[in-house]
């Protein structure tokens, strides 16, 4: 058996389909899982459903909603509304969680600030919906490296700014190790996010240079790169947090990689460096 909290997002056997997927992390022992939207899709919601309920496991998170830097017309609609169905989709395979990935500057825009009170426009519009269908949003700050095409939200505290505009139940942050570790506010900034309880979702990878020619392939196991997981963990457990900690890895010799081997591999690396500053017998607990 792996720890009790740990999770396997999906997307670190990214070429795995659902039912493999599933198959794959309940056989290495895990008792949660990270969902995509697209592989969830591409079997159909009442399917995977289906499949989940016989798996065994806990979602721990749906990715991803977001992708909101758009100005007001009927692409900006239309993007609301499929985070809409993205709620949905997350409170129907039992996930607490819905992650949303700001999106990068409006085409053409080199309007930052703006770009990001597009941000929280689009939260405020989903924040009630998302309440009363039991989902969190969690804005996920991501490097700033993808500013200009992913994400206008580069730190915690910015994710912060926004969330704390709305009720800790519908709006929440994902701290993700690969994004904020660089921070030099980091660990206050956690502190803050558990203060009024937005910790939605602990991620862990690594960070190892020289980036690839992709550079969101640039994921590593915990433990192969040089971020510090025992501050950073020992900071989100201060907290109180009780939710299921994902590793979410994009690399691609890992994704070429034999999918029960990676999740051993996980497994392993997760033990090494990040279980020791967890509570060995505590018992995970819904973050959502």
């Amino acid at each position: 058996m792996t720890h009790p909290r740990l999770s396997l997002n999906q997307a670190t056997i990214k070429y795995a389909p659902l039912d493999d997927a599933l198959r794959v992390t309940a056989d290495a022992g895990y008792s949660s899982i990270g969902l995509w939207r697209e592989p969830v899709q591409e079997v159909g919601l009442a399917e995977a459903v289906k499949m989940v309920e016989g798996s065994g496991l806990r979602v721990s998170s749906m990715c991803r909603g977001g992708f909101f830097t758009l100005p007001e017309g009927p692409a900006r609609r239309a993007a609301i509304d499929d985070n809409r169905r993205a709620i949905d989709e997350t409170a129907a395979v039992g996930a607490p969680t819905l992650v949303l990935v700001a999106g990068g500057l409006v085409d053409g825009s080199r309007d930052l600030i703006g770009a990001r009170s597009l941000v929280t426009d689009a939260v405020g519009e989903l924040a009630e919906y998302a309440r009363e269908a039991g989902v969190t949003l969690a804005i996920e700050a991501l490097h700033p490296m993808y500013a200009s095409d992913r994400a206008v939200i580069s730190t915690l505290g910015q994710a912060l700014d926004i969330a704390e505009q709305f009720d800790p139940e519908a709006v929440g942050v994902v701290v993700d190790t690969f994004h904020i570790w660089w921070d030099p506010q980091v660990l206050e900034q956690i502190a803050r996010a558990g203060s009024t309880g937005r910790i939605a979702s602990y991620q862990v990878c690594d960070w190892a240079t020289p980036i690839a020619a992709d550079a969101l392939l640039s994921r590593h196991y915990p433990g192969d790169g040089v971020i510090d997981f025992g501050s950073l963990t020992d900071a989100v457990m201060a907290t109180g947090y009780t939710g299921d900690i994902e590793v979410e890895i994009f690399n691609q010799p890992i994704w070429d990689s034999a999918w029960p081997d990676v999740a051993r591999r996980t497994a392993e690396a997760f033990d090494a460096v990040v279980a020791p500053h967890l509570d060995p017998v505590a018992t995970p607990v819904s973050a959502g």
